[in-house]
């Protein structure tokens, strides 16, 4: 097993619900570490940014998430995403921003025993020793740092641990998967921050980005990579799914595909009704269609570069199986159904992504400007 077996006396392991022997070893190895959830966009929107009913007495509310549900869903390091649309630019992207990071620190402060803030692996390793999850932020879209490499090393110091090179459109220095191409990849700035990234010991995060930023990124990054949300193109041909050449780089790279659960990303059948206006029944997508994501994912590269990356409170639909974030076991339990050791879910589970964390702090050669304990 990785070398997160020690945390087998973990209380929170025994807070998921599952019954499955195998799921439950595997949980006592390493915890869920989910690679993005939109919770703070979501807050912003529909809350004001308040933080009141997300806490361990919280009935159900109108978000995917809240501490009982992380905790049933065997969640113990959760990436928030401290994201902003790209119809914000500028100066108030960065202003935007700042106030998603904000939010994140408010909701820590306010929920103290279930939460904690995280920046690396060892920090996610206190947490979980002490039965808290993990609250790590990740900046989606490079939009946000108005191309400014002092903006990313502010972020960097608050707490920011990857940014997402782009998000639906094109910045100045990167093409979207989702927007015309105009760079052909990266631009030399845009490798300066990828260098920069690397530097502070950021992950660089490649969900969103298209092939050529993907093959850039690649070429210049000095240490391991994720995608946080983004699932397989062979299985489901979306743009913001990975291709098979670049998972093929992600194997050699040593970096993490976080498998997403938005339905669009998972079929092709349901991408189609939902582009042609949701008309007719609706297609099922269902717990398999992760699976069969995983699993690719897996044949491809090797089950130590996949990883879970739900996308929840990002999405109005989720698969039948999956609607909150207390229904990570369920995958889990499917893929012991199917052959899988705890091991093996354990480095899917967690494991993975809690290396690559560790291996991108380990290259930074900028500790001490994002920590004082460094």
């Amino acid at each position: 097993m990785n070398d997160s077996t020690a945390l087998v006396s973990n209380p929170a392991a025994a807070l998921a619900a599952t019954d499955d022997q195998t799921v439950r070893t595997a949980l006592a190895g390493a915890l869920v570490f989910d690679g993005h959830n939109d919770l703070a966009w979501e807050c912003r929107a529909e809350a004001q940014y308040s933080t009141d009913g997300l806490g361990p007495t919280s009935p159900h509310g109108r978000f995917h998430t809240d501490i009982p549900r992380l905790r049933r869903g065997g969640v113990g390091a959760q990436f928030w995403s401290v994201f902003v649309p790209t119809s914000i630019k500028g100066a108030d992207a960065v202003t935007a921003t700042l106030e998603q990071i904000d939010f994140v620190h408010r909701l820590v402060a306010a929920y103290p025993d279930d939460l904690r803030l995280a920046r690396t692996g060892a920090d996610v390793r206190a947490a979980w020793a002490d039965g808290a999850i993990a609250s790590l932020l990740g900046a989606e879209g490079g939009h946000s740092i108005d191309d400014s490499l002092a903006v990313l090393r502010m972020y960097a110091r608050l707490g920011v641990a990857y940014m997402t090179l782009t998000h639906n459109d094109n910045t100045a220095w990167a093409d979207s998967a989702t927007d015309e191409p105009v760079h052909g990849g990266l631009t030399d700035v845009g490798r300066d921050v990828v260098r920069e990234m690397n530097r502070l010991g950021m992950l660089v995060d490649l969900s969103h980005v298209s092939p050529a930023t993907m093959h850039d990124a690649l070429d210049t990054t000095t240490a391991p990579v994720v995608f946080s949300h983004s699932s397989c193109r062979a299985v489901a041909d979306h743009p913001r799914n990975v291709p098979d050449d670049v998972l093929g780089r992600v194997r050699e790279n040593g970096g993490v595909v976080m498998v997403a659960f938005v339905p669009s990303f998972l079929s092709e059948e349901w991408a189609r009704w939902r582009h042609a206006g949701s008309v007719g029944p609706e297609p099922v997508v269902s717990v398999d269609d992760v699976v069969a994501h995983v699993e690719h994912a897996r044949e491809v590269m090797g089950v130590e570069h996949v990883g879970l990356g739900g996308d929840y409170d990002g999405f109005v639909r989720f698969p039948q199986g999956l609607e909150d974030v207390a229904t990570y076991p369920r995958i889990l339990e499917a893929l012991a159904a199917r052959g899988w050791t705890a091991d093996e879910l354990a480095a899917l589970a967690g494991g993975n992504v809690l290396r690559v964390l560790d291996a991108a702090w380990a290259a930074s050669t900028d500790w001490t400007s994002v920590s004082a304990d460094r």
